[in-house]
């Protein structure tokens, strides 16, 4: 059966929902609850310098009010840590915590064992072949985590 091109972008996408899906079961099972992926773009964009909703927001692609509300659910928990900017008392600053880094640690152990699923279940040397096939096609790790915005469409909200 021949596939058409939105098959395969499907097909891609959805690989994506279910190794996040199963990454967020599993770290709910390690004790945080309610993780998503946009909660990992958002950590790992703070760890590299976007320290303030706005930057948060135009490094996503979201609007500076859907950065702040992540900001907001990821210091409640503790992942994210804010204080006032000494230059600037209406503005807040974010930094990554010692849990926030650990929740990213863990996040990758789950990662490379979905992967290790995943290739029990097609063979490690078809999933090898899957990745270098992707490579090859150009597909590389993002560096600019703005997948949200991408999705949702929303980075020209400001």
């Amino acid at each position: 059966m021949a596939r058409s091109g939105a098959d395969l972008a499907l097909l891609l996408l959805g690989g994506f929902r279910a190794l996040a899906d199963a990454a967020s079961a599993e770290l709910a099972v390690r004790g945080h609850e309610k993780i998503r992926p946009v909660h990992d773009f958002a950590i790992r964009t703070i760890d590299a310098g976007a320290d303030t909703a706005s930057e948060l927001g135009r490094q996503l692609g979201v609007s500076k009010q859907a950065a702040a509300k992540t900001i907001g659910f990821l210091e409640e928990r503790g992942y994210v840590s804010g204080e006032i900017d000494p230059r600037d008392s209406r503005r807040r600053r974010f930094t990554v915590t010692d849990e926030g880094h650990a929740l990213l640690r863990t996040g990758e152990h789950v990662f490379n064992e979905l992967r290790a699923q995943w290739a029990e279940r097609i063979g490690a040397k078809e999933l090898e072949r899957l990745e270098e096939a992707l490579s090859d096609l150009g597909i590389r790790i993002p560096t600019h985590f703005d997948a949200p915005g991408y999705f949702t469409d929303s980075s020209t909200d400001e």
